[in-house]
């Protein structure tokens, strides 16, 4: 037997369904059926006859539209912001760089009401920057669409960053000294070829970042409101819905439920691939 043949027969014998010692065979299949009866139960009990009824509401359809629109901008400007922010937590080497990465993912461990507060506290009418804001431009963010946005945007972004920084420490540095001994400027060292390496955690990230700001409560709740058409999206939506509707709010939890099925797919499909190419 030659020891490729043995490393695959040993792969084999490890991995078969068979082989699964008790000890963790059975912890797994509870933490499996603890993490999948309460997804069941939910498809159990959507109302399937009146779902489309349901989404066609008005108020519904204006809570889907509103949080879409709000991710998707949440994450554009996670992307202008948080690229170049990843690039410098990742290339540059500085005093307070630890310091300054451990702030930047904060949010990411922060309860998302205490990230409310932090934003009223921060952008408020008066606020530390709230204040100077309505007094030079009139604008103010709490309890508006751009509120939204804005909390989205704080929860959202290190999920981005903790991504594409991995990505940029990662990448091989050997081309974009080539680009550089070329001729190439560092901005289009960066955009020409630095960009394209990390362009696969790129991608990762800005689904990661918009489905967790798809899904903001706390903090939108905190610093927006929730008001319909202008601040309710559906998550907020969801828990309203409970009091008055419990099929509505069932019909928008399958609504969340199936977008971050088809997210997690799409990136298990990447992790795989990246495993397979490693």
């Amino acid at each position: 037997m030659t020891r490729a043949s043995a490393r695959r027969g040993g792969d084999h014998d490890v991995t078969g369904p068979a082989s699964v010692p008790w000890p963790l065979g059975i912890p797994a299949l509870v933490g499996a059926a603890f993490l999948l009866v309460p997804l069941a139960g939910l498809l159990l009990r959507a109302p399937w006859g009146s779902l489309g009824g349901l989404l066609a509401d008005a108020n519904v359809a204006e809570a889907l539209r509103l949080s879409l629109v709000c991710a998707t901008t949440a994450t554009v400007i996670s992307l202008v912001l948080g690229v170049p922010l990843a690039w410098v937590l990742a290339r540059v080497r500085a005093p307070g760089m630890t310091l300054l990465r451990a702030l930047v993912t904060l949010p990411l461990v922060l309860p998302p009401v205490v990230g409310g507060v932090a934003l009223l506290l921060a952008f408020g009418r008066q606020g530390v920057l709230g204040r100077l804001l309505e007094a030079w431009t009139g604008i103010t963010l709490p309890f508006t669409t751009a509120g939204v946005v804005v909390a989205e945007t704080f929860v959202a972004m290190p999920f981005l960053v903790v991504t594409v920084e991995g990505a940029f420490r990662a990448a091989d540095r050997g081309y974009e000294e080539a680009a550089a001994t070329l001729g190439a400027s560092r901005l289009g060292v960066f955009r020409r070829v630095t960009l394209p390496m990390v362009a696969p955690s790129l991608g990762a990230g800005a689904v990661l970042c918009w489905a967790r700001a798809l899904g903001e409560f706390g903090a939108t709740i905190t610093f927006a409101g929730s008001f319909p058409g202008r601040t309710q999206t559906m998550p907020l939506a969801v828990y309203l819905a409970l009091e008055s509707d419990p099929e509505a709010a069932i019909a928008l939890s399958l609504v969340l439920l199936v977008v971050s099925v088809v997210i997690l797919a799409v990136l298990r499909d990447r992790w795989l691939r990246a495993g397979s190419a490693a």
